[in-house]
């Protein structure tokens, strides 16, 4: 089973429109969705509609909530401090993948296999998937 660990901005975009593209990760069978607590409540935080945040509760009944850890990240990794539990929560669970749209902070990182968490956009991911 592949663990794919959903960023905060993944569960916002997936939830703010209804029929959003994001949907289609949702649809894949042979993938384990992942998020942690931090990344669901920002998520959450960021929703300004009762119906946005109904979708976001609704993705995130078939998507397995990880606590989050404190175990330190590898030596080298450059990580805004608000991002780094992000990455931790996934080396944690064990991914594979980390999704996010944060080119600000994760761009120089996607690509990059951290800790055995590759770093990808998710349409980056969707498109090999599709290949």
């Amino acid at each position: 089973m592949n663990r794919v660990f959903l960023d905060a901005n993944v569960l916002f975009s997936a939830a703010y429109r209804e029929g959003a593209g994001l949907l289609r990760l949702w649809k894949l069978a042979d993938l384990e969705l992942i998020t942690s607590g931090y990344a669901a409540e920002e998520a959450r935080r960021n929703l300004d509609s009762s119906e946005a945040r109904s979708r976001l509760e609704e993705l995130l009944s078939r998507t397995r909530i990880v606590p989050e850890t404190e175990e330190p990240l590898p030596r080298g990794t450059r990580l805004a401090e608000k991002d780094q539990p992000i990455l931790r929560a996934a080396v944690a669970a064990g991914a594979l993948h980390l999704l996010t749209g944060d080119a600000k902070d994760f761009g120089r990182l996607f690509g990059k296999r951290i800790s055995g968490v590759m770093i990808q956009t998710p349409s980056e991911f969707l498109r090999e998937r599709s290949a």
